[in-house]
């Protein structure tokens, strides 16, 4: 059975580069006291830098021990939104280029979602229409952009060329609003495991209430880590939903009906939480995922998987990433 990772990562030497000379204040790479190299984001340690992130020869070799075929790598936060126009415009520029690389080098292994300047628009149009030209199948987002959401006007004009593409959009969580405050760096983890899921849940219920669904109906929106905890608390949000008055909603249908609107990954490694998620999208809506090199069980998420009805398991494992991404 073929399996297609969807939500996978690369860095890039050219993207380090870049963030080490333009990423302060908020962004950096600091040894920690376990001798590793971290990713740091707003004072706390995001991620480690491993090697498999930034060699194409380690990536390939390290799907095949996993035993997956085709690893549709992006960038992870803070993808290029640091440094102003010029320097996010080059960071996306370097990025991308990296990553048709890596797909001319392993053109049956690897795929890749493109980076672009999202705070600048007419940029991003530019380096849109180029990493499609070079092999991009999809655009990597993170789930608010510095001080602004997903829904800010200021991105409309990039929603509506992706619209008009019916293009999959993978939205990536980032350190959430009011990283410092919450002091993620205390425990570390909790950045990753925690912070990260809540901003890809505000991300999607806003986009959600504020009527995103409504306006760009045919953009493939893909949610990670199973849409963080939005499956969990939708019933919730339908019911302040039935009885607000104080807010105008754009919508009128229960926030809950959108979520057969957008694909998951299946990064959740529970199996009622994966349960969970085939109840509010739909069998065909879950993507395998992993997010390696990041901390993973890949075994375990093909276990849970496997554990499915056989045509749901198919789906899951590459026939749904097949429909998204024309594979």
């Amino acid at each position: 059975m073929t399996v297609i990772d969807i939500h996978t990562h690369m860095f890039g030497n050219a993207w380090r580069d870049m963030l080490s000379k333009h990423g302060a204040p908020n962004y950096d790479t600091k040894v920690q006291p376990d001798g590793r190299d971290y990713l740091m984001e707003k004072g706390a340690a995001a991620c480690a830098l491993e090697v498999e992130a930034f060699d194409y020869d380690l990536r390939v070799k390290a799907q095949d021990e996993q035993g997956i075929d085709i690893g549709i790598v992006s960038l992870t936060s803070p993808n290029v939104f640091w440094g102003g126009e010029e320097i996010s415009a080059e960071t996306a520029r370097l990025s991308n280029d990296e990553m048709a690389g890596g797909q001319t080098a392993y053109p049956d292994r690897i795929r890749w979602f493109a980076s672009l300047p999202w705070e600048y628009p007419e940029l991003a149009l530019i380096e849109l229409d180029r990493a499609i030209e070079a092999g991009a199948i999809g655009v990597m987002v993170t789930a608010h952009i510095n001080d602004r959401d997903l829904v800010d006007p200021l991105f409309a004009p990039i929603w509506a060329e992706l619209d008009r593409r019916n293009f999959p959009v993978l939205v990536h969580p980032t350190a959430p609003f009011g990283t410092p405050d919450a002091n993620f760096g205390r425990e570390r983890i909790l950045l990753p495991g925690l912070g990260f899921m809540f901003d890809t849940t505000l991300a999607l219920a806003r986009m959600i209430v504020d009527g995103f669904f409504d306006k760009y109906q045919n953009v493939k929106i893909i949610a990670s880590h199973g849409g963080g905890y939005l499956p969990y608390v939708a019933g919730r949000l339908d019911l302040f939903f039935s009885v607000e008055t104080l807010a105008k909603m754009p919508i009128t249908d229960a926030p809950s009906s959108y979520l057969d609107r957008m694909w998951y990954d299946s990064i959740v490694y529970n199996p009622g939480a994966l349960n969970l998620c085939l109840e509010v999208a739909g069998p065909g809506k879950i993507m395998f995922g992993t997010d390696f090199p990041m901390p993973c069980d890949v075994s375990r998420l093909k276990d849970l998987a496997g554990g499915l009805p056989k045509d749901q398991t198919d789906a899951l494992l590459s026939g749904t990433a097949m429909e998204v991404f024309g594979l």
